[in-house]
């Protein structure tokens, strides 16, 4: 397993919530739950 350090700028005033795996679904339920659970929020979802 190959570990790094990402540097991210958050704009002030902002909310961050960051997931990481390896696996579609989590992908997946990670969508759900922002889309289900603040509605009108802006998000992205990305996966590799």
């Amino acid at each position: 397993m190959e570990l790094k350090i990402v540097e991210m700028k958050i704009p002030e005033g902002a909310n961050l919530v960051l997931g990481q795996s390896h696996f579609i679904k989590t992908a997946e339920d990670i969508y759900e739950v922002m889309a289900g659970g603040v509605p009108g929020a802006k998000f992205g979802v990305a996966f590799s």
